[in-house]
């Protein structure tokens, strides 16, 4: 089938197709896999332990400290888009705190300041005190870049008897007395499990209860430590069931070790950085996991996050060959209602949005036609071009994205007037007006403009016409919030959640960097910028734009409040064991309880007349239109339909709506 004509307004979504990452071939690929996982072993083994690490690191200034301090105070109060919603739902202040840490700081002498680690802790805690995965305090050399890790996972199950914490991966070559995946957790420390993950989870806070929890488990044994402070612990003391039921003890020394790379430099002045809807620690954990456990994926991508190969590869687990194996995993899943697509979305931290939807409408079309489950857990967003471009070949319905506002400050009002003719590639013009207006009638938003181009969220229109469920949990985040709210918001299918709710990051997020870079370019660069230089490769992001739903929830913010799903489902130890098993089965339930269109055009043209040939699965009509012009609506039976059309050209756009019982369920787009 040919692919819909690209318009001169769809450009400028086209353009990034030239910055992809690519992989030479396959065979190249292959070639560089034994010497990947040989690199990665010595990495492994080049971990060194947490006390010897901590021993090197401290370099910071006391007058470094302030100027940290100080930007800090800047972004969160000049910047920061949540801060009013963040000081109503959760009773904090955390301007205050920075302005008492700063007095605090100016008595205190090179002698007397507090050691390095308190202070990255201290700055840690007032960031996280928002509740806000967007907005972090980034620590510096030597912390940017290393994980501190254990080598196994734990995660939840439930089942008859109440909650269970398994092991679910460990490092390759590590062991221990009946230690492996299905020995079960007990005691963290002497804690009890729950309690332990509980009190994690209060410290690396999400934005609810179901995301505190996902993040306080994650952390108990994974800490990228350019967000998160390292361990108290030097050791951890686990009290386990071992794989034949007998109670055991494990002591399991903290180790750092370097981090696989990002997907983008996210301090560039790019359209990507700027379009950013990311959680680092989820992006940075991502990296870790893949890095740790999944050496073939690493190889296959010769060290280059989301990288995409010149040829599709099949990785374990895998049915259908990709591109992007980093970032999808397609199979054909086999439930007690039926056989169905799975389609796991690792990430949407990739460079081409256009190239990522593609590559995922490829892969759709290569599983079973009759439903489909779209996997996005764990997955911390990434580039909000990308999420919102797919929607539109899950759905007839023209895509809405979901538009973004800047809080009302003076300096948002800067930057936005900089960059109000898109010298940058940035165009900030569209919330420029409002700010402006917004100094004399005290008006505490910007207006709400889309990030993504509508053009492009629609440049393509459906390509899977069965029916969808959409599988979330408590770690979806930022563009992936975004993602299924537009779902959600467009009434594309039902959402099938294994927490109550995803993480609840509606916004696009800008690190202090790209602000910085956004004063001064382009030249001449701003010499009244309030924006400096941070030491030793610091870092902070903020949320800059804040997501607003559309459809039905139009105007409700995304942050806080999430996406809850139509239907939830505990994982269970065959889950965590067996491939997702009873997960998959759930999901297969609500597919089979939906309705499967089919919507089959066929066109052939002979001189001027064009003849359509028109069959329909669970449609009953199907209106024509030329060029977007209709011309003409034909009611549906059993039996297949050809209709002749006078006076038409190739290179026009047919387009095809298929309807039942008056509500539009299928939509076809063809080249004549």
């Amino acid at each position: 089938m040919s692919q819909p004509r690209k318009t001169a307004s769809n450009q400028t979504t086209t353009k990034t197709r030239t910055s992809k990452k690519t992989v030479a071939s396959k065979a190249s690929a292959a070639k560089k896999a034994a010497s990947r996982s040989t690199a990665a072993s010595a990495e492994q083994a080049a971990a060194i332990p947490l006390p010897q690490f901590l021993a090197a690191a401290g370099t910071l200034t006391l007058g470094q400290r302030k100027l940290l301090i100080d930007q800090a105070l800047l972004l969160l109060e000049q910047n920061y888009v949540h801060l009013p919603l963040k000081v109503a739902m959760h009773a904090v202040n955390p301007l205050q705190r920075l302005r008492v840490m700063r007095a605090r700081t100016e008595r205190q002498t090179t002698d007397t300041m507090e050691a390095e680690w308190m202070f990255h802790r201290q700055m840690s805690s007032i960031f996280h005190s928002v509740r806000d995965l967007h907005t972090n305090y980034l620590l510096p050399a030597p912390f940017a870049g290393k994980i501190a890790f254990l080598p196994f996972m734990i995660e939840k199950c439930t089942d008859t008897d109440g909650e269970h914490y398994l092991i679910t991966r460990v490092v390759t070559g590590y062991s221990a007395p009946q230690f492996g995946p299905g020995a079960e957790v007990t005691h963290w420390n002497g804690t009890p499990i729950a309690r332990a993950v509980a009190l994690n989870g209060a410290q690396f806070a999400g934005s609810n209860e179901a995301a505190n929890l996902a993040r306080g488990l994650e952390s108990l044994t994974l800490r990228p430590l350019v967000i998160q402070s390292p361990p108290d612990e030097d050791w951890v003391s686990l009290s386990y069931l071992g794989l034949d039921g007998s109670a055991q003890e494990l002591r399991e020394q903290w180790k750092v070790t370097a981090n696989l790379p990002p997907m983008t430099d996210l301090d560039a002045l790019t359209p990507a950085s700027a379009a950013m809807g990311l959680d680092l620690d989820s992006d940075e954990k991502a990296r870790a996991k893949k890095a740790l456990y999944v050496q073939e994926v690493v190889s296959l991508e010769g060290g280059e996050t989301s990288a995409e190969l010149a040829e599709p590869v099949a990785v374990s687990g895998a049915d259908v060959a990709t591109t992007m194996p980093g970032v999808f995993r397609a199979r054909q899943v086999v439930t007690s209602h039926g056989t169905f697509g799975q389609l796991r979305i690792f990430t949407f931290s990739v460079n081409d949005p256009v190239a990522f939807r593609d590559e995922f409408v490829r892969l759709a079309a290569a599983l079973p036609q009759n439903g489909l489950i779209v996997d996005v857990r764990d997955n911390g967003g990434g580039h909000i071009f990308a999420s919102e471009f797919t929607l539109q070949t899950m759905t007839p319905r023209r895509i809405s994205p979901e538009p973004v506002q800047f809080i009302s400050t003076p300096l948002n009002l800067r930057l936005c007037r900089r960059h109000k003719d898109n010298p940058s590639g940035i165009d900030l013009g569209p919330w420029l007006d409002s700010l402006d207006l917004a100094t004399e009638t005290g008006a505490a938003y910007s207006a709400a403009k889309p990030i993504t181009p509508e053009d492009g969220a629609n440049e393509i229109g459906q390509t899977y016409y069965g029916p969808v469920v959409l599988i979330t949990d408590a770690r979806v985040y930022s563009a992936t919030d975004i993602f299924a709210a537009g779902f959600a918001d467009h009434e594309i299918g039902m959402i099938l959640g294994v927490d109550d709710n995803t993480g609840a990051g509606g916004a696009n997020v800008w690190t202090h960097g790209l602000l910085a870079t956004l004063l001064n370019e382009p030249p001449p660069p701003d010499p009244t910028s309030p924006y400096v230089a941070l030491p030793n490769g610091a870092n902070m992001r903020v949320a800059i734009r804040r997501t607003l739903r559309v459809g039905e929830l139009s105007g409700t913010p995304v942050e806080d409040l999430g996406i809850r799903p139509d239907a939830v489902h505990k994982m269970t130890r065959a889950d965590l064991l067996s491939s997702n098993v009873d997960l998959l089965d759930a999901a297969g339930e609500l597919l089979a309880s939906m309705p499967n269109r089919r919507l089959s055009v066929t066109r052939t043209l002979a001189g001027t007349t064009l003849t359509v040939g028109l069959d329909v699965d669970g449609i009953d009509r199907v209106d024509l239109y030329l060029d977007d012009r209709p011309i003409s609506s034909e009611d549906l039976g059993d039996d297949p339909v050809s209709i002749d059309i006078l006076d038409v050209s190739a290179g026009q756009l047919l387009r095809a709506d298929g309807y039942a019982e008056g509500v539009l369920v299928a939509s076809r787009r063809l080249l004549v």
